[in-house]
């Protein structure tokens, strides 16, 4: 898919709902032209065809823009994020929001942009080179070799939200995200035993409103 000399070429902007936003459609998803992402760097991608994501998306390009770090550094922050937190139902979309947040912190403090940059460069040195280029196994022993460190500290932090605090996850996981401005799930799945035989009637009373 040529993504860079198609000027008709649509991509989903990656952004970032969290759990306490207001809630929004995976359909209503707006696209964006390449040529709107002027950041510094910017990291895109492919959703798998058949996937959670794919299936509610109204493309399965996406891009994401950075802007302090390069593409290249938010790629290996993306991988190390995989390292730490590996999950085959996620796809590159999700971990995607680990550079943004990780950008958006470089973009706001010198200190934390330094920081980054660093330890960038030292995961690169433990991979033998390039941390992107790396085996599954050197990337592995590369980020466990920093376990500890302020750098390793903020990238694990920073996953914790960035990772599993958004609608793509939720998506992807088959969480529905909060129920409380829904009703609840007293009557919207709660009881649900598909992986069992259905219970006696006697062992799932009705809900009592009253």
């Amino acid at each position: 898919m040529n993504l860079h000399g198609d000027k008709d070429v649509r991509t989903i902007p990656i952004s970032q709902e969290r759990a306490h936003d207001a809630p929004t459609s995976a359909k209503g998803i707006s696209l964006t032209r390449r040529n709107l992402l002027k950041g510094t760097g910017v990291l895109m991608g492919v959703l798998a065809a058949g996937s959670p994501l794919a299936l509610l998306a109204p493309s399965t390009a996406w891009a994401l823009e950075l802007k302090t770090l390069s593409a290249a550094e938010g790629d290996t922050l993306l991988q190390m994020g995989r390292v730490l937190f590996p999950h085959d139902k996620l796809p590159d979309a999700v971990y995607a929001l680990l550079a943004k947040d990780l950008d958006a912190a470089a973009a706001a403090d010198a200190a934390t942009a330094k920081l980054l940059r660093d330890g960038i460069a030292s995961l690169d040195h433990l991979a033998g080179g390039r941390f992107l280029k790396a085996s599954a196994s050197r990337r592995l022993q590369a980020v466990q070799s920093m376990e500890g460190q302020a750098f390793f500290n903020l990238v694990r932090g920073k996953c914790v939200t960035s990772l599993y605090d958004n609608e793509m996850a939720f998506t992807a996981f088959g969480y529905e995200g909060s129920s409380w401005e829904k009703g609840g799930y007293i009557t919207r799945g709660f009881q649900d035993l598909k992986w069992l035989p259905n219970p006696p009637a006697s062992a799932s009373p009705p809900p009592y409103f009253g």
